[in-house]
């Protein structure tokens, strides 16, 4: 009996144990699952309000993004009106004019019978033709066509409606003249306002017109001096098919045609540049041969002059200061073997000769000390050698 007693004592105390262990764990989930919405809940708060960072950023950015958009409108604005002051003036002048002229209209189309709605579509006719021909010829003008005959029209419109204007103003005002006359202003000054903007900065410059003037000075004088290869430039052209061949072109081959030379020059000037370049090779020999006497000359010429500073430095005025022998030519009497004897300078002298050639095709003097550094030799014998070339040139001048 008291076997079953314990053991029923036992059953209870495992079931109160049992009991509490499932109270506690129904606890402990309860806490769990508390403490899970209470995580939620922080989670969907912390997300809300990164949510509301996110468009309070969103819509300052949007904001800050309309304002500069505004302020970049702005400058802009301010740029252009700031590059384009004309273009508004312009564009007030323009609208101050149409409208007392449409005004005038229709009040003298009124004035003449003519019903207020008709009276409406005639001015907006006669106003609205000449700004539709103008912007036609501004836009043929843009695209590269001839705009002359929509300014013809354009003009033609609008001395139409000053006439009516004016003739309206004579009427209604004739107590007062003078606002007849500004009444048919009126419908041509905004014509001329647009028509000075869109041609008047097209013009020529101060410049462009001065190299016109220059350019048409210098046709005149190359008709007047050139006639014939002018008239042979033309015949080229004209033979050619358009455009091919321009005037300068053409010119330059007419003149190579009729004197077989660049253009400037010729037969006779080649001649006469020769003529010069001897002349000039001549009075170096002459000043060679004679070099003491001009050096004396020089001198004295140089303490006799009034105006000293002015004065060239003696050498240079006797036409001589070129002739001193240079480095190279003191290098070939260093390098050059010994005196040679006449037998080796007769042997030289063709080649002395074609020296002194080249030495005149380049301008310059036929000197000892030229000879000297075109054969590579010595002084004393170059001077030999140049006696010797100058006697040659003189017996076959003769």
């Amino acid at each position: 009996m008291s076997t079953y007693r314990e053991d029923r004592r036992s059953d209870r105390a495992a079931e109160r144990a049992q009991d509490r262990e499932d109270r506690r764990l129904e606890l402990e989930a309860a806490a769990q699952r508390e403490q899970a919405k209470t995580e939620e809940r922080r989670k969907d708060a912390e997300a809300k309000r990164r949510q509301e960072q996110a468009d309070k950023k969103a819509k300052q950015a949007e904001q800050a993004a309309k304002k500069a958009a505004s302020a970049a409108k702005r400058a802009k604005l301010g740029r252009w009106l700031k590059a384009n002051p004309a273009t508004l003036f312009v564009a007030f002048v323009m609208v101050a004019s149409i409208v007392p002229a449409i005004l005038s209209q229709i009040g003298a189309l009124t004035g003449a019978s003519v019903a207020a709605p008709m009276a409406g579509l005639l001015s907006a006719m006669l106003k609205g033709g000449a700004w539709a021909i103008t912007f036609m010829g501004k836009q043929a003008e843009d695209a590269g066509r001839e705009p002359r005959k929509y300014r013809i029209g354009t003009w033609a419109v609008a001395a139409v409606a000053a006439a009516v204007n004016f003739w309206h103003g004579w009427e209604q005002y004739g107590e007062h003249p003078w606002v007849a006359f500004v009444l048919g202003a009126s419908s041509l000054f905004a014509i001329y306002i647009w028509d000075l903007k869109t041609h008047g900065s097209h013009g020529k410059t101060k410049e462009q017109k001065q190299a016109e003037k220059a350019r048409r000075a210098h046709v005149s004088a190359r008709r007047k001096h050139h006639p014939e290869i002018v008239e042979q430039a033309v015949k080229l052209q004209a033979a050619l098919p358009y455009g091919v061949l321009d005037d300068e072109s053409a010119f330059a081959a007419a003149w190579r045609i009729h004197t077989g030379a660049e253009p400037g020059l010729s037969a006779e000037l080649y001649a006469t540049a020769t003529n010069a370049v001897l002349s000039l090779g001549a009075a170096f020999e002459l000043g060679d041969n004679v070099r003491d006497e001009l050096l004396e000359t020089g001198f004295k010429a140089a303490r006799l002059n009034p105006f000293a500073e002015l004065a060239q430095v003696p050498a240079v005025q006797t036409g001589i200061g070129s002739n001193t022998p240079g480095p190279a030519a003191e290098k070939s009497r260093e390098s050059s073997p010994g005196r040679r004897s006449e037998e080796e300078l007769d042997a030289r002298l063709p080649d002395a000769l074609t020296a002194a050639a080249e030495l005149v095709a380049e301008g310059k003097q036929i000197s000892a000390a030229g000879l000297a550094k075109k054969l590579q030799i010595r002084r004393e014998d170059a001077l030999k050698l140049r006696d010797r070339v100058i006697e040659q040139r003189r017996l076959h001048a003769a």
